[in-house]
């Protein structure tokens, strides 16, 4: 490659922000599948409280598991491949959901494991995140990445509150079959468009086209500052190597798999301790989930003035200090909704400082880091409500409330392990 200034590469940053947004968005929306059956299917099923959960976690299995190998994949191929096989996967899900209905007037437990399936297949989507993490790192300048990232994954995780608010007025109006239906289609469409559109980063188009990317080259004309190191295992032991990343694996736990479990533990939360019905348990969930989203794009802004650090800090205080409001609710709602905003503040900030911190942590391997933190920090999304569902187990009622000491004792060891994360920080920090 010629050290001239003309980038050859088609598509922008500001595209390839928007096209790999609109997957994540796409692909997220799969979480919402559950939030408004669970309390339904509890009741069909005659579920324990610990089915119960399983279900409504069961897609942050594939949602955090997939995001390893995926998010180091885009390091040799690019983002684009692996985007639209897990669009496609979450496509089959949102299918298999609405054949069940189509198919079964009388839900019984012979269905619970088709739905545990699709619920599987769903959360695939979520595992898009992983591979827009770097896709859109490739794209931008470090110094804009915590913004670009804020961005791609504040708006991309607007999905599930958008869907817990319309999803369960659709149902009411037009009843389950229709709704996923329309849904089905809108997945369907967004997939086509992805495919169309979206363009991977200048790097690996250089590459397809059989041009050697030279690196002082490619950031001459293309503004390109990291680079892949092409080989999906070596970029998993590079982060792995890193202990770093295994702290930021656990922040990205409690707030980020905190953030996909509360998103289909809140509808049930209501509905059964507080008694509300589908439409308002939907509209206060969609209330969580669209606040934690819109402040994580105002927090990669903070992050970058502030450092994501300062952050991080801030946020676990907030998440701690959320959890203990909702232990103490009893039957104050006002209280309730207190604990739920300041959770979805820290949520919000946290995760969009992790990732702030992530290619600082890890510039050579951001795939790689990308796909262990959030991955490995998704499957907090699986993790939490079978243990939420415990103490409703031993608890009954009451049982809603006091799961929320999951939160407050995971938010505690994350500050413990935040001073040990400060005392060690780069000198560049």
């Amino acid at each position: 490659m010629n050290q001239d200034r003309e980038c050859h590469a088609q598509s922008s940053p500001k595209a390839a922000l928007t096209w790999s947004t609109i997957a994540f968005f796409g692909g997220f929306a799969g979480v919402s599948a559950f939030g408004p059956i669970v309390s339904q299917l509890k009741d069909a099923m005659s579920l324990s409280p610990l089915l119960m959960g399983l279900l409504a976690s069961s897609p942050a299995l594939t949602g955090s598991l997939l995001r390893i190998p995926f998010g180091a994949w885009v390091d040799r191929t690019g983002g684009k491949r692996p985007i639209l096989i897990l669009m496609t996967l979450a496509l089959l899900g949102i299918g298999g959901i609405t054949a069940m209905f189509a198919l079964y007037e009388d839900l019984g437990p012979a269905q619970y494991p088709f739905f545990l399936l699709f619920g599987t297949l769903c959360g695939s989507g979520i595992a898009i995140f992983s591979v827009g993490i770097p896709s859109v790192s490739y794209w931008f300048p470090q110094k804009k990445q915590g913004t670009a990232l804020a961005v791609y994954a504040g708006l991309g995780n607007l999905a599930p509150g958008i869907f817990a608010f319309l999803l369960p007025q659709m149902v009411v109006a037009v009843g389950f079959i229709t709704s996923y239906v329309l849904w089905l289609v809108l997945l369907l469409t967004l997939l086509i468009l992805v495919a169309i559109f979206m363009k991977d980063a200048p790097y690996f188009q250089y590459k397809e086209m059989g041009i050697e990317a030279d690196p002082d080259a490619l950031f001459l004309a293309c503004g390109e500052e990291l680079f892949p190191s092409g080989n999906a295992m070596d970029s998993i032991r590079k982060a792995a190597s890193e202990w770093r990343t295994w702290i930021l694996t656990f922040f990205y736990f409690v707030t980020f798999g905190g953030f996909i479990a509360l998103t289909v533990w809140f509808p049930t939360y209501w509905a059964e301790y507080f008694k509300v019905g589908l439409v308002l348990a939907g509209t206060y969930t969609a209330l969580y989930s669209l606040s934690s989203s819109l402040l994580r794009v105002a927090g990669g802004f903070v992050a970058d003035r502030i450092g994501g650090e300062v952050v991080v800090l801030l946020s676990f205080l907030m998440v701690g200090a959320g959890s203990l409001l909702l232990i103490i609710a009893s039957d104050s709602q006002a209280i309730a909704l207190t604990g739920l905003m300041l959770m979805a503040l820290g949520m919000g900030f946290a995760n969009a400082a992790v990732f702030k911190l992530v290619p600082k942590y890890t510039p050579a391997a951001v795939g790689g880091a990308a796909g262990i933190v959030g991955g490995l920090g998704a499957f907090g999304g699986f993790v939490i409500p079978p243990l939420m569902g415990l103490f409703v187990r031993y608890f009954d009622d009451r049982g809603y409330a006091l799961g929320f000491f999951v939160f407050l004792g995971l938010s505690i060891v994350a500050l413990l392990l935040f001073l040990i994360l400060w005392r060690s920080r780069p000198a560049e920090a």
